[in-house]
């Protein structure tokens, strides 16, 4: 399918590892310019190299912390002319309201829910001035499958969602598209490890973390490159009429009971 998105560029915080990195490579193969944006150097600079090895397109790197709003002002004047916005930076910690102190949370808000508002505020605003533009917000499920023991979380991304849903209920007025995606559990780093002291924790075993994900959908988790892909397919013309829309990507878990 031809998703006519050669040329354009976007920006993707997150960009170094897991549903990030292959957003990136999926709009590298399309084409797509791309500004990555996470906080260790290094690991940008492997993805940048792995990108320019396969594909001819630009790509420009920035070493930031998300949470710091500043650099959301930062990357709008270096990349403000770009079309496409991916926020995915953070991750939200679980535990209960007892075990996340004040700290915690707000370290974790500062980098997502306000790095997420931040950057959105920034470029939407310069999206609106050429009437054109996509922002599309990486969340997750733990904002509609709400859950004590990841309260952090399921408060940051419900919040996220209804951000994403308001803003993008209306931005067709000013020419652009805000829409979002929820995915359930993903292959990543994060989620093994999370599994492996789950394991650890109820058989004893770290290395028996393949059985906690026999009971979801399909008996495995998603895959950083199914998110990606539905990433690159609303950034794109095709989904033209799509805003204020946030996509569930997570074999339908969202609508069972708890499964681990």
């Amino acid at each position: 399918m031809e998703l006519g998105l050669t040329g354009r560029k976007a920006l993707i915080t997150g960009a170094s590892k897991g549903i990030g990195e292959a957003i990136a490579l999926r709009f590298a193969q399309e084409g797509v310019h791309l500004a990555l944006v996470a906080r260790t150097a290094a690991d940008l600079a492997e993805v940048k190299k792995t990108i320019q090895g396969r594909w001819n397109v630009e790509v420009q790197t920035f070493a930031l912390d998300m949470s710091e709003s500043k650099n959301a002002q930062l990357l709008a004047r270096e990349c403000g002319h770009f079309d496409i916005l991916v926020n995915n930076a953070g991750s939200i910690p679980r535990g209960t309201v007892e075990e996340i102190d004040e700290e915690r949370w707000r370290k974790a808000w500062e980098l997502k829910v306000f790095g997420y508002i931040n950057m959105t505020r920034a470029f939407y605003a310069l999206m609106r001035k050429r009437r054109s533009g996509v922002i599309i917000n990486i969340l997750g499920t733990g904002g509609e499958r709400l859950d004590s023991r990841y309260i952090c979380g399921s408060a940051g991304n419900a919040a996220l969602i209804a951000f994403t849903r308001a803003l993008g209920g209306n931005s067709p007025e000013d020419g652009l598209r805000v829409v979002g995606i929820n995915p359930g559990p993903v292959a990543t780093d994060r989620l093994i490890s999370l599994l492996q002291k789950e394991a650890k924790d109820r058989f004893g075993d770290a290395e028996r973390w393949s059985e906690l994900v026999k009971p979801m959908p399909f008996q495995r988790a998603g895959t950083p490159d199914e998110i990606a892909v539905m990433t690159v397919l609303l950034a794109s013309d095709l989904s033209a009429y799509t805003s204020g829309t946030v996509v569930t990507i997570d074999g339908g878990q969202v609508h069972q009971g708890s499964l681990i």
